[in-house]
């Protein structure tokens, strides 16, 4: 065999612009929102069913009110993970350059070639345009 088929990753790393922040805060903003929709939904669904609980079985509630508070947490550990990650790219400083993703690519190799050469590969983006290819 005198070459080899491999793939390798290659990471892709932006950098940071204007345009790259407002549409990562606008990402985090209506995830927030749709967090803030489900923990409203609980509210008002756990109001029902624990009235309905109530009626059928007293032992029953406890475990209900154990299951609602359990999804109330997830919810607000999650919350506070995206306002954490909010706070994370409003300090992001313009030119930087953040990881956003890894890819793979297919390399011929042959005996004697270096293989460290296609291990550190990586795609530089601005606004979503490829501006740079590295080794």
């Amino acid at each position: 065999m005198e070459e080899m088929i491999l793939r390798c990753p290659v990471l892709i790393k932006s950098k940071v612009t204007q345009a790259l922040k407002d549409n990562m805060l606008r990402e985090v903003q209506t995830n927030l929102g749709q967090v803030e929709q489900e923990l409203q939904q609980i509210e008002f669904q756990a109001k029902r069913l624990l009235t309905e609980q109530a009626r059928i079985d007293a032992q029953g509630l406890i475990n209900l009110r154990a299951q609602i508070e359990q999804n109330k947490d997830k919810l607000m550990q999650m919350k506070a993970k995206l306002t954490e990650e909010q706070k994370r790219i409003s300090e992001l400083e313009m030119g930087a350059e953040i990881p956003r993703g890894q890819m793979e690519q297919t390399v011929t190799v042959k005996v004697g070639d270096d293989l460290n050469k296609y291990m550190g590969a990586e795609i530089l983006l601005e606004d979503g345009k490829i501006i740079a290819f590295r080794n």
